[in-house]
């Protein structure tokens, strides 16, 4: 590759936060829940791995695998109250928690540093040879994504993905024809939190250092932001949209501080006349069918998903 080395950094921040937008797609995508707490469980997935590795002395391998064990258990704490609430209300409460987590991160300074943040997190080794640099971590953070991807799209094709799907479409329905709505409502949560978790493992070990200013509610806006315009309910559209919306700021850095308002009205034109985002340009047909699930779409997901 003949990128600069700042380039490629964009590059790995983009692939980064593709694994995190594929997992608000589960919650978000599939499940219908307005999370606007994303980029807090991308903090506990970094906050994890910097007090393992810096603190205690753990491997980032082992520290990885049980920051995002630890945040699963923490979305399931929370989401057990929380998704008892639905659309703006259930917006609202994510948006708290993520403030909240903020508030502790920047003002519990014997554990996280406070707004100092935590450096010298120690680089991921393959064999030997440490991940210092931006292409060889590039190469790395690609295999994460493409396995991300992969696990999506299988869980999406199985009998849960379509559950999650039939949930968004009609709680009522899918709750007569026997499907468990709370358990799916919670299972996608659960998974969004896991790769949000994973996202901010790999962020801390690629920057070496991080602060509560990295996983502020704005952060998780952003990920919303490119979720929508790849194209929600799509694994394509997720990785597009981190990607656009990582190298946008970029592109138009000649417009100074007038690339916020041009960014609001690129979002509202996107919502507008692409209402499926960016993937719906390539691929409208396999869209729809991967669209709102028609009665007997719905009838056969309750027959596989009850008990």
């Amino acid at each position: 590759m003949l990128l600069t080395d700042y380039h490629l950094r964009l590059v790995n921040l983009a692939v980064i936060s593709a694994v995190a937008v594929i997992g608000l797609n589960f919650a978000f995508g599939y499940a219908g829940l307005i999370s606007l707490g994303h980029a807090a469980f991308v903090g506990m997935g970094a906050y994890g791995v910097a007090l393992l590795t810096t603190l205690l002395g753990w491997s980032s391998w082992l520290a990885l695998p049980v920051a995002v064990a630890g945040t699963a258990v923490v979305a399931i704490l929370i989401g057990v109250p929380l998704l008892r609430l639905k659309g703006h209300y259930l917006a609202l409460a994510t948006l708290g928690f993520n403030v909240s987590f903020s508030i502790v991160a920047a003002n519990w300074i014997e554990v996280t540093g406070g707004t100092n943040g935590i450096s010298r997190i120690p680089e991921l080794q393959i064999a030997g040879h440490a991940l210092s640099d931006e292409r060889s971590y590039l190469w790395f953070a690609l295999v994460v994504l493409a396995a991300s991807a992969i696990v999506a799209a299988l869980i999406h094709a199985s009998r849960h993905g379509r559950a999650m799907i039939a949930v968004r479409d009609d709680e009522t329905a899918s709750s007569m024809t026997g499907i468990d709505v709370r358990r799916v409502k919670l299972a996608a949560f659960v998974l969004s939190s896991v790769y949000a978790a994973v996202a901010g493992g790999l962020f801390a070990c690629h920057m070496r250092f991080i602060s509560p200013e990295d996983f502020g509610y704005a952060h998780s806006i952003t990920y919303l932001a490119m979720l929508v315009v790849g194209g929600e309910g799509s694994i394509v559209g997720a990785i597009l949209g981190a990607m656009l919306v990582t190298f946008l700021p970029e592109w138009l850095r000649f417009l100074g501080p007038a690339y916020l308002a041009f960014f609001g009205l690129f979002v509202l034109a996107i919502l507008i006349f692409l209402p499926s985002g960016l993937a719906g340009i390539r691929w409208p047909a396999r869209l729809r069918r991967n669209g709102r699930m028609n009665i007997p779409g719905l009838l056969a997901a309750s027959e596989e998903v009850r008990p």
